[in-house]
Parts: structure tokens; C-alpha cells; sequence
């Protein structure tokens, strides 16, 4: 599912940099990185999204080289095959909910969006106990709606792999494990594979792999801290 390999990345000429010789992940798998802020963890969820690339190394991801696809075509391969929850959740404030979970159908010719798809979408709002919220607008929303829209609509196109920053960081206790239970039922029942970003070592026991980022050769700056790279409703660079 992926393979990283001889990877090398750094922002311009700033002192972050990291280095990965090799990581597997196979297909199926549920993993969880961990490691201090700064220690390149979104950094390289980018990476095998292809919203960034690496100076050297190669990625693949879900069979493709995504460090040899133009930028459109990595877009593209992004919206109809990854599904992407952003730490800081990426979503439009001037469409409703509902519009926000249905994004990636409205930028990409390739998914089709029919009655079916708005019927998944009204279900998943309503499993994760944001139904009466669709029609409003993000801002009027609470930290945690917004994560669980957010997670709807990386869920939606049925991806194969899910990359998720910190998916429950804004969560009370119910919609954590709420918000788990789904992600991790979508990927026993599509074979899907999940990668996720968290601080709260008490969900680690739920992952069958932890990737630790202290194996991983990492110089950070004197602020420490990684950047974050935009990329609203999952598709695009900015």
C-alpha cells in the first residue's frame, strides 16, 4: 500500500529536514504516528498525499509512484483515492456543511455525484451526531463538529487510504470513540488502509501498528514545529 524509500524533505532552506531510508505499510493496516511536534509527522502524511514532494527518494501510494505525477495529476489521484482529515479541519466557510462533506464531487469530473451520494453523506452526518448541523455554516459550528464534518467528508468518496492529523484532537470522550468507530469499521469493511497522526496515547492500544518517529533521522529548527501545508476539502495546493 505504501513504500517509502531514501527519503529526504526539507522546507526551503530551513533547518527542518527529514529522512526516512525505508517504511512499509501494508494494505489493510491501521497505524498510528507518534512523536514530539516537530518530529515531521504531518510532514509526511503530506508526502504520501503528494500535497508536497520530497527533494530525493521516492513514495508510493497505492501502487503509485507519486513522486513522478505532474501536480494535477497528483491532485487528482488525491480526491478519487485518499481521504484526508486536516488538524486544522480545511473546511470552506462560505458553504454549508453539507456542501463541505460533498466538496470532493464538486471539484473532481471524475466522481459523480447522485442522489445516492447525498443519501451517504445525510447518513454519515448522522452517525457521527451532526445531522441537525448540515444546513449551517462551519462558523457556526463548535470545534468538534467541524472535525467530525471534516471527517465525513474524507470518508464520503470511499477511499482506500485515509490519512488522518489528529482526528479526534477536539473530541470530548463520546465522539473520540465515536469518530474512532468509524474509521476503523470503514476500514475492516472496505479494506482500506489508515494512517493517523496523534498525541493521545491512550488510543494506541485500538492501532495494530505505532510508527514512532524517533527511528526517523530528524533535524527541526531552534522553534521546533513543522509546517502545514493547506489544501481545502482534501484537493488542492494553495
Amino acid at each position: 500500500m505504501i513504500q517509502v524509500s531514501d527519503l529526504e524533505f526539507r522546507y526551503g532552506e530551513g533547518e527542518f529536514r527529514l529522512r526516512i531510508s525505508d517504511l512499509a505499510v501494508e494494505r489493510g493496516m491501521t497505524a498510528a504516528f507518534i512523536g514530539p511536534s516537530g518530529s515531521g509527522k504531518t510532514t509526511l502524511l503530506n508526502l504520501i498525499a503528494g500535497i508536497i514532494v520530497p527533494r530525493v527518494g521516492r513514495i508510493v501510494t497505492n501502487d503509485v509512484d507519486v513522486t513522478r505525477l505532474s501536480d494535477a495529476e497528483r491532485r487528482s489521484f488525491r480526491i478519487t483515492k485518499i481521504g484526508l482529515v486536516f488538524q486544522e479541519f480545511e473546511l470552506l466557510e462560505y458553504l454549508s456543511v453539507l456542501d463541505n462533506i460533498l466538496l470532493p464531487y464538486r471539484i473532481n469530473p471524475s466522481l459523480q455525484l447522485e442522489k445516492s451520494v447525498r443519501e451517504r453523506a445525510e447518513g454519515l452526518a448522522e452517525q457521527m451526531g451532526i445531522a441537525d448541523q448540515l444546513r449551517r455554516y462551519p462558523s457556526k459550528l463548535s470545534q468538534g463538529e467541524r472535525q467530525r464534518a471534516a471527517v465525513c467528508r474524507a470518508v464520503l468518496p470511499e477511499p482506500t487510504l485515509l490519512l488522518a492529523d489528529e482526528p479526534t484532537g477536539n473530541l470530548d470522550p463520546a465522539n473520540k470513540g465515536r469518530v474512532l468507530d468509524i474509521l476503523f469499521d470503514y476500514v475492516a469493511e472496505n479494506g482500506a488502509t489508515l494512517l493517523t497522526v496523534t498525541h493521545d496515547h491512550d488510543l494506541l492500544p485500538r492501532f495494530q501498528r505505532v510508527i514512532d518517529f524517533k527511528q526517523f533521522g530528524v533535524v527541526a529548527g531552534e522553534r521546533g514545529g513543522e509546517k502545514r501545508t493547506k489544501a481545502a476539502g482534501g484537493g488542492g495546493e494553495r
